[in-house]
């Protein structure tokens, strides 16, 4: 199971990209956390042990891209929204990257048309490098993908952030990187997610999982907040507000895991702790026979709790965001985090039943999340 294609979006496995691979190619339908001391408060829920060597090598990544926004906050002030394109063909392609995230983010579109142009046009290129990049391992040709594809699409992104874009998407991207500090590593930590996709599907503690839900989706915080801004008259650090979108990607992903646990163990994986399963009383065999007991309602209380945490510590961030940008992080968090609801409401039964928000329920969602956004409204 690959991760949540943007710390603010929910992610969409229904359709193919059918996105050129040519250099330039030609117009076309397509789609595609938590500081080191917040993280170990939430993860003493599950027991004593050691989660400092994934968790420091996870910061040390956070404090580099905090510096970058550090430094051109300072340097540049307030951002210069009058930047002209390139070359004409990028209009186009940031044209196509919003119509993608227009359909398989629909509510995440919407509020992204509440941003200023250039950092709209930059959040849609970031949305549709993660899509293809999830897309390699979840998507119909997933069977197909190798290792070596995966080099060669992380070589394609060295060029990119070189100014060597292969394709129109790209280059909404490789512009993007020359107007927002921007920088390489959270994007090929999502890389190296993908590999671990194609040789693991078990994770013996939340310590291994921690760094695989940082990988596939928890990156995303740390591409996106550069772009999103941080609100002028913030007191907040950088470093807590990268924390806060690293600990939201971390929900959604635990979310994702959560929700989908019969539909991976069919595919024969288990994207849960084991040692916490075995505390729990519980086996594999367990997974696999997909039969709710009180033993599995408890552990997934357990696992719902220590998810809506790291929901908790999020928030504060997403309130230290430019104006422009809080709403639309803050409605899909909100609608996401509703799916941990629906699991309760199945009675556990993640085996058997998918857990989804009703299109009623994310309407009434909406404008809730404006409100708070605006009113600057966290909750209790």
């Amino acid at each position: 199971m690959s991760g949540s294609v943007l710390w603010l979006a929910s992610p969409v496995h229904t359709k193919a990209l059918a996105i050129p691979s040519s250099r330039w190619g030609r117009r076309s339908n397509c789609r595609i956390s938590s500081s080191v001391s917040v993280s170990a408060t939430l993860v003493a829920t599950a027991g004593p042990r050691s989660y400092e060597s994934y968790e420091a090598m996870v910061y040390e990544v956070v404090l580099k891209q905090a510096a970058l926004t550090r430094k051109e906050r300072t340097n540049r002030g307030v951002l210069d929204e009058s930047v002209p394109l390139s070359w004409d063909l990028l209009s186009d392609a940031y044209e196509r990257c919003g119509e993608v995230c227009a359909e398989y983010a629909k509510t995440f579109y919407l509020g992204t048309l509440l941003m200023t142009p250039e950092r709209r046009k930059a959040i849609w290129a970031i949305y549709v490098w993660c899509r293809r990049t999830d897309e390699l391992v979840d998507g119909p040709n997933a069977s197909h993908i190798t290792p070596t594809a995966l080099d060669r699409w992380e070589k394609r992104l060295d060029d990119l952030f070189k100014g060597r874009p292969y394709d129109m998407y790209d280059a909404a991207l490789s512009d993007t990187i020359t107007k927002f500090p921007v920088d390489i590593q959270p994007f090929k930590d999502m890389i190296e997610g993908m590999r671990l996709d194609l040789k693991k599907s078990r994770y013996q503690n939340f310590d291994e999982l921690y760094l695989y839900c940082y990988y596939v989706a928890g990156t995303v915080g740390l591409m996106s907040v550069p772009v999103m801004g941080i609100a002028p008259d913030s007191k907040a650090s950088t470093e807590s507000v990268y924390n806060a979108a690293l600990a939201l990607g971390i929900a959604n992903q635990l979310t994702n895991i959560l929700r989908d646990v019969g539909e991976d163990a069919r595919r024969g994986r288990i994207y849960l702790p084991l040692d916490e399963l075995a505390q729990a009383g519980l086996t594999e065999d367990d997974i696999f026979a997909g039969k709710v007991t009180d033993k599995w309602r408890n552990f997934i209380k357990d696992q719902i709790k220590r998810t809506r945490m790291f929901y908790d510590a999020a928030e504060q961030g997403i309130f230290e965001l430019n104006p422009q940008s809080r709403w639309p992080v803050l409605a899909s968090s909100l609608l996401y985090r509703q799916i941990l609801d629906s699991i309760e409401a199945n009675d556990y039964n993640n085996f058997t039943k998918r857990a989804y928000v009703s299109k009623a329920k994310k309407l009434l969602s909406l404008p809730v999340a404006y409100a708070k956004a605006t009113l600057g409204i966290k909750s209790s």
